[in-house]
């Protein structure tokens, strides 16, 4: 069943969403200038943030997490979207230039590990 939060590109449904972890992005903005239609980085802090699903192809979202030298970017299921921004509402940053807080600790493992 459908739900309505499927993002659709070419008539087709995609497995997974795109999460970046905040905490842990350092804001080189490589993400935002390879799929431009799905991340943007946030004003208040300086760091990636997939703002649009369906903003680019699947192939195009790939070489953008490619492209990311802390890995701080994951395929995720859909489901674990909600979960995953109520953990890092909770975490504490600062804007970027600034050590990072205590309270820092990445929330998805590196890719392969």
């Amino acid at each position: 069943m459908t739900s309505g939060r499927e993002p659709l590109l070419g008539g087709s449904l995609r497995e997974k969403a795109v999460w970046v972890d905040e905490a842990v992005c350092i804001g080189c903005r490589y993400c935002a200038h390879v799929a431009t239609n799905t991340f943007i980085v946030e004003a208040s802090y300086g760091r990636s943030r997939a703002v649009r699903q369906d903003g680019d192809s699947t192939e195009l979202i790939q070489e953008a997490i490619d492209t990311c030298p802390v890995d701080c970017i994951h395929w995720v299921p859909f489901e674990e979207l909600d979960q995953l921004n109520d953990e890092l509402s909770t975490q504490i940053m600062q804007p970027l230039g600034l050590p990072r807080p205590v309270g820092h600790r990445r929330l998805k493992p590196r890719a392969g590990a």
